[in-house]
């Protein structure tokens, strides 16, 4: 018994930890390409489901691929119809550990050919530099896999002589919702749907569960692992819930639907065991979860739109809309943080453009009160969030996109307090001798603001830059003709010194404009001027 005891826990033990080396040595070997791959590729809801089911079939990890897409939509890298998609995807692409298991870890025992791999990882992850260490981790974890199976096969040899699991209710409401609930159980304990999928597996090719009750488990652990993606949401943003809120419902309700279809789906298994060749035990439970699955996205995925709108009405967006993307959650993966700290100064940036426009243009004061304070309070957050975003590492000097930000809020700031002109400058902007610049300074402004929202030209900010550096030149015209005509008796010295000032405030604005523009373009290492 104790033997038995100590193969279960050791090889579900090994499972897990196999599983957990193998994701993350794969994540940080793709380092960035993974996340620019999983953005890229999700336009349409059926791309978005691609794009979750290729990663979580690379990574083994529904969870994780759920986790990093609720990062990802706190961060506004992904809209919330596309992670519906991704969602859906993530959940199918997890049935492909249960085809490991089935084909290969248990119809050829890999445990024995499996420990030169954990070697060969340990030695490349101790000795290798940059990525090959994260490679190694990932052989190793792969190699511990399939350790973790063979000990979990010979235990489970063990327990079928011991307690016979398979006496206990099997047909019947009764014994699928106790089946279930264990499995349930098992995904919440083992944080994996995937291990627990392994471990029912390993269960019925050892004989300790019929294939009623190993069909009921899976549909558990399909359920189960919404709790991860649950507790990843307590404490996010609007957006990140709606995403754990959709994870729940699909997978609850192709639970529900797999239940209710359960007399249907064995009888469909038992047709293909007996005019198709399928192999009864692990291979048929894994054609059985990948078929539920299917079954499941095949009905929501064509209503993945009008699913995520109906979550928008239930779960609608409160607090500051310029923070909205300033998740705390995010701070584990600087590179999402820094990426959430540009979206946040490029809508703060675009708020900000628009209220300085107003001045320009001479419009009321009264709703710029309000906007300014609104500017305050976000530059304020921001840059909380910003000083607590971890340095991706140690080692390696701040990164491109970190710099690029810092400079940005400078400029942001220094912008800000243009906010409050002198009144004499207000009033001299609608002379006729000023206005061709202010004209100037408004265009700069509009540019700016639509380059950061998207709804601008794909060379605007060469546009911005080039009105900056005409609004900096008209300045040098203007200036000495002004000072010579005043000189002349043509003006006088305070009215001049005024207009002087203005054509100084406009010109300020244009620059920071531009400097402000390029820092959040993204368009990867943004140029550093020696007068930043």
């Amino acid at each position: 018994m104790t033997a038995m005891i100590f193969k279960l826990v050791g090889g579900i033990g090994l499972l897990l930890l196999g599983m957990v080396l193998l994701t993350d040595g794969l994540k940080a070997f793709a380092g960035d390409a993974l996340r620019r791959a999983l953005v890229r590729f999700t336009g349409t809801p059926l791309k978005a489901f691609g794009s979750g089911a290729l990663v979580t079939a690379m990574v083994q990890s529904s969870s994780a691929t759920t986790v990093t897409v609720i990062g990802f939509v706190s961060a506004g890298l992904l809209t919330f119809p596309q992670a519906v998609g991704v969602v859906m995807g993530a959940s199918l692409g997890t049935t492909g550990t249960g085809w490991i298991v089935a084909v290969l870890g248990l119809k050829v025992s890999l445990g024995f050919y499996a420990l030169p791999l954990v070697g060969a990882g340990a030695f490349l992850k101790l000795l290798g530099h940059g990525r090959m260490k994260s490679l190694g981790l990932a052989l190793a974890g792969f190699g511990l896999i399939f350790i973790g199976i063979e000990t979990l096969q010979a235990g489970m040899a063990g327990l079928s002589g011991v307690f016979n699991l398979a006496r206990l209710p099997a047909g019947g409401l009764l014994g699928h919702i106790l089946a279930m609930v264990i499995g349930m159980v098992m995904t919440v304990i083992m944080q994996s749907s995937s291990a627990a999928v392994a471990t029912t597996l390993t269960a019925l090719h050892t004989g300790a569960i019929n294939f009623e009750q190993a069909a009921s488990l899976v549909i558990g652990a399909a359920v189960g692992t919404t709790v991860t993606g649950a507790l990843a949401a307590i404490g996010s943003s609007v957006p990140a819930k709606r995403t754990a809120l959709a994870h729940v419902l699909f997978n609850l309700a192709t639970g529900v639907i797999a239940v209710v279809l359960l007399p249907v789906l064995l009888w469909g298994i038992g047709l293909a065991q007996k005019h198709g060749g399928l192999d009864a035990g692990a291979t048929s439970l894994a054609v059985f979860h990948t078929v539920f699955i299917g079954l499941g996205v095949a009905i929501f995925l064509p209503f993945a739109r009008p699913f995520a709108r109906w979550i928008e009405r239930r779960l609608p967006e409160r607090g500051p809309t310029l923070t909205q993307h300033l998740d705390a959650t995010l701070l584990h993966a600087p590179a999402v943080a820094l990426e959430a700290t540009r979206r946040a100064l490029s809508e703060t940036a675009s708020e900000l453009f628009a209220a300085v426009r107003a001045i320009v243009a001479g419009e009321s004061s009264g709703d710029n009160d309000n906007r300014q304070e609104r500017i305050q309070h976000a530059l304020e957050q921001i840059q909380e969030f910003f000083a607590r975003i971890p340095p991706v590492s140690e080692d390696e000097p701040p990164s491109s996109l970190r710099v690029a930000q810092l400079h940005a809020i400078d400029h942001l700031t220094r912008l800000q307090a243009h906010l409050q002109p002198e009144a004499n400058v207000q009033r001299v902007l609608r002379e006729a001798r000023v206005r061709p610049l202010a004209a100037h300074g408004r265009r700069i402004l509009e540019l700016g603001e639509a380059g950061l929202r998207g709804s601008s030209a794909d060379d605007w900010l060469v546009q911005v830059e080039r009105a900056a550096a005409g609004l900096a030149d008209l300045r040098r015209q203007e200036r000495p003709t002004v000072l010579k005509q005043t000189a002349d008796g043509q003006g006088e010295p305070v009215r001049a010194l005024e207009m002087l000032d203005a054509m100084r405030w406009l010109d300020r604005v244009g620059y920071h404009t531009w400097r402000i523009c390029n820092y959040l373009s993204g368009d990867g290492k943004p140029e550093v001027s020696p007068a930043d």
